[in-house]
């Protein structure tokens, strides 16, 4: 149902609802073939084999790990039925493409290489979420940074 659709049939039927943007999320039982960048980098670590990074990996994303997600969807839940949304949920610390890739490589032990291919024309340069509204009305911020995070999923990956 689209966001609009949602927000009339609130606005039509005074049914309560609860809208969050979820950004980037990842963590522990991710599948391995899910397509999200931080599997993707993590399994091809894992084989030894190249990690693909597309355009020169200046481009970034925030990444909310799965914990902390859990509890601001909880948060929201929870709140005022006046406030309905929608509101972004994610870490907005920003890290590049090539970090995240180094890092993967740097926790894995792999001698992966870092291969560079073309960046896709709809590829966004930044995903960033402001998470103001989160901190403001939910009382809710991502406390797991990214390299805590990060060994967590590698811990189920490694015995996959």
């Amino acid at each position: 149902m689209c966001r609009n659709s949602f927000f009339d049939y609130y606005r039509q039927h005074k049914l309560k609802i609860k809208v969050v943007r979820i950004f980037n999320t990842y963590g522990p039982r991710m599948h391995p073939n899910d397509g999200r960048v931080v599997s993707n980098f993590i399994v091809q670590a894992l084989k030894g084999e190249d990690i693909t990074v597309y355009g020169d990996g200046s481009q970034t994303r925030s990444f909310c790990f799965v914990d902390d997600m859990i509890d601001g969807i909880i948060k929201m839940m929870n709140s005022d039925d006046s406030i309905t949304g929608p509101i972004n949920l994610g870490n907005p610390q920003e890290f590049t493409i090539l970090d995240l890739a180094k890092k993967v490589i740097e926790l894995t032990g792999s001698r992966s290489k870092i291969v560079f291919k073309p960046l896709p024309q709809d590829d966004p340069m930044q995903r960033k979420p402001v998470i103001d509204l989160a901190r403001e009305k939910l009382g809710w911020q991502p406390k797991i940074a990214l390299e805590e995070g990060l060994k967590k999923p590698l811990n189920i990956l490694i015995n996959y």
